[in-house]
């Protein structure tokens, strides 16, 4: 298992879209891939829990973290083989960290842990909490989101993280992001 948390080594620049649910990371995560004609990577953990969901009709146990894992990266590691310069990516084991950490007492899975911080990416997108709460399946704490946001926000201070804020209409942040990224390719080249 210790091999599949691991990323593989790439030219491309990563971008984690991170923060809270149902803030709009996945669509700002194919809204700049589209911009960069480059490739992005699926949350994993929502196509494994609707799976789970439309099967068994139950949410996510402990049992599910490492799985959920190994697919995320999985996934990344085979969208980095075909991306240009940048690769998007729709969470990343840190924000499965910040999820395990918070929904089950400060559990975490070692390996999700070790990986979470060895991994490498060059920016985060911390969505902010000012879209409105779409519901689904999957989606059950819309009166913390702004507590996840400081957790989020504060486990990427603590790691030394660069990040950007992304707030405002889904044009404003993109927006934000793409002069963000912009500058970010400047300084790699």
């Amino acid at each position: 298992m210790e091999k599949t948390l691991e990323q593989k080594p790439s030219d491309c620049l990563k971008i984690v879209l991170y923060g809270p649910e149902s803030t709009g990371k996945t669509t700002l995560a194919r809204q700049l891939a589209t911009h960069f004609s480059t490739r992005w990577v699926p949350e994993y953990m929502r196509t494994y829990l609707e799976k789970k969901w439309e099967q068994e009709q139950e949410k996510i146990t402990k049992d599910d973290l490492l799985p959920i894992a190994k697919g995320q990266m999985t996934s990344e590691n085979e969208a980095a083989k075909e991306a240009g310069k940048l690769l998007f990516c729709d969470t990343n084991l840190l924000e499965i960290k910040v999820y395990s950490e918070y929904y089950y007492n400060g559990f975490c899975p070692s390996l999700i842990k070790e990986f979470a911080l060895k991994n490498n990416y060059q920016h985060y997108f911390l969505t902010y909490i000012d879209t409105p709460w779409i519901s689904d399946n999957l989606r059950d704490r819309p009166h913390d989101r702004s507590t996840l946001f400081r957790i989020f926000e504060t486990e990427l201070q603590h790691q030394g993280l660069p990040y950007t804020i992304l707030r405002g209409s889904n044009n404003q942040r993109l927006k934000s992001a793409i002069e963000q990224i912009k500058k970010l390719l400047k300084e790699t080249t």
